[in-house]
């Protein structure tokens, strides 16, 4: 125990790192268990588009969305969402609804708020359309 004590006080920062770190993974843990929006698979997406009726909601610029989205996706910018500015979308509300971005790190916020007016099922796309296109999995062009 002693030497514990030691190399904590010889290496304080190092510590002190190590516990936020500790501290950082068990709140991202338990905020992902009771979250009502979940991070699913392309193959879990896939299932849920083909066999749930599942609206895909692209939260990237416009351009973006030209340059490639998945087959059926409705583009609503997340700052449209973050406005409340949801008409476009409103009747798929009990639907399941798949948020995708660039790379999945920027729709987890659109998707909690979606969840948040009443949308039922909503998910997050895992490493949003960069991972779709990835995997070769079709994208449409245009639009």
């Amino acid at each position: 125990m002693q030497d514990i004590m030691e190399f904590a006080h010889n290496h304080l920062v190092l510590c002190l790192a190590w516990v936020v770190l500790l501290v950082l993974v068990i709140v991202t843990t338990f905020k992902g268990l009771f979250s009502k929006v979940k991070t699913i698979s392309r193959g879990e997406a896939t299932h849920l588009i083909n066999k749930a009726n599942a609206v895909v909601v692209d939260v990237r610029s416009r351009d973006d969305f030209r340059r490639g989205h998945i087959s059926g996706a409705v583009n609503l910018a997340a700052a449209e969402v973050k406005k409340g500015n949801l008409t476009e979308i409103e009747k798929f509300k009990d639907q399941p609804v798949i948020v995708a971005c660039a790379t999945g790190q920027s729709a987890g916020e659109a998707a909690a708020q979606l969840s948040a007016a009443g949308f039922t099922q909503v998910s997050v796309l895992k490493e949003g359309i960069s991972g779709w296109n990835g995997e070769n999995l079709p994208l449409v062009r245009g639009k």
